[in-house]
């Protein structure tokens, strides 16, 4: 009679074709980059199955739940069903990340640490190597785009903007990864708000890059630097032909602020992410105040301060 198989090797044995699979890793090392950012890399049986489609690749994590235990949702398809039928009450904590950087047989999650004030900053200040997590990711064994980015630049992009908050770093970092070892550069206006000046780690240099860090300093509002950074940001001086004269507004207390751009035009490029109240006033600032084409803007609100958003 055969043993019946694990989960582990179930899980090897199916074959998703789903845009995103459940994967099932476990924390092979930290390492600490600054006072409220850490990387921690992971490993896993079946994690050569991960793909990304650009540097702002979006995951979500699953984290132990009150009592300690590790995730453990069904390694297949029917896992997103299975998250959605338990009571909400004893769903695992789910937060969305960013792929920092994969590996054959690793991949990298920077983590901003704020001490004990929530389920992921709580996991990865204090769990071991070895300590299990879920995660659902792109499926290498997709035949076809799997979402869940926004760099998506016009080929030829003479200039861009990025506006973002510590929590968008991951995703800056590899967007000037990628800019870097182009062959023609755009023209890359970057600003980049940080809790300290100590936060404001080492990142790719090229000779198109006008990089401006933006430290927060003791009573500052989150999100106040990045709004004076839209304010006195480079853009377009024509008046942009989508000029948000009647754009709609959002609540960002119940709603998520999420605005991709949809143009091919290649002269202006603009990517902002961060606290979502912060982004919508940048939103207003640059694309009604500024003129700058709302098809050119991708605004993204990655959280909202004192509400929970998984």
């Amino acid at each position: 009679m055969k043993s019946p198989r694990t989960q582990n090797e179930a899980a090897e044995a199916f074959v998703s074709v789903l845009p995103y699979r459940l994967f099932e890793v476990r924390l092979l090392r930290k390492t600490v980059l600054s006072p409220h950012l850490c990387r921690l890399t992971f490993t896993g049986d079946d994690i050569d199955m991960m793909c990304t489609g650009a540097p702002d690749q979006r995951i979500k994590v699953f984290f132990p739940g009150a009592d300690g235990k590790p995730p453990s949702l069904p390694l297949d398809d029917s896992w997103l069903g299975a998250y959605q039928a338990m009571p909400t009450g004893e769903r695992p904590p789910r937060r969305t990340y960013t792929i920092r950087a994969l590996r054959p047989g690793e991949m990298d999650i920077d983590f901003v640490l704020h001490g004990e004030t929530g389920p992921a900053s709580r996991w990865a200040l204090h769990a071991d190597p070895g300590a299990r997590i879920q995660l659902a990711a792109p499926n290498r064994a997709y035949d076809g785009d799997t979402g869940g980015y926004e760099w998506r630049p016009p080929t030829g992009a003479k200039r861009v903007l990025i506006i973002a908050d510590e929590t968008a770093l991951p995703a800056v970092t590899g967007i000037l990864e990628d800019l870097a070892a182009l062959d023609v550069r755009p023209l890359a206006e970057v600003y980049l708000e940080m809790p300290s000046t100590d936060d404001c780690v080492g990142l790719p240099d090229f000779p198109e890059l006008n990089l401006e860090w933006l430290p927060r300093k003791p009573g500052d509002r989150h999100g106040a630097q990045m709004l004076s950074a839209a304010a006195r940001a480079h853009v377009p001086s024509d008046p942009a032909p989508d000029r948000a004269d009647a754009l709609p507004d959002i609540d960002v207390d119940t709603d998520i602020l999420w605005d991709r751009a949809t143009t091919d035009r290649k002269d202006f490029y603009v990517w902002v992410a961060g606290e979502a109240h912060a982004v919508k006033e940048i939103r207003r600032i640059l694309l009604k105040e500024r003129g700058v084409d709302r098809k050119s803007a991708n605004l993204m609100g990655y959280w909202r301060a004192g509400r929970v958003m998984d």
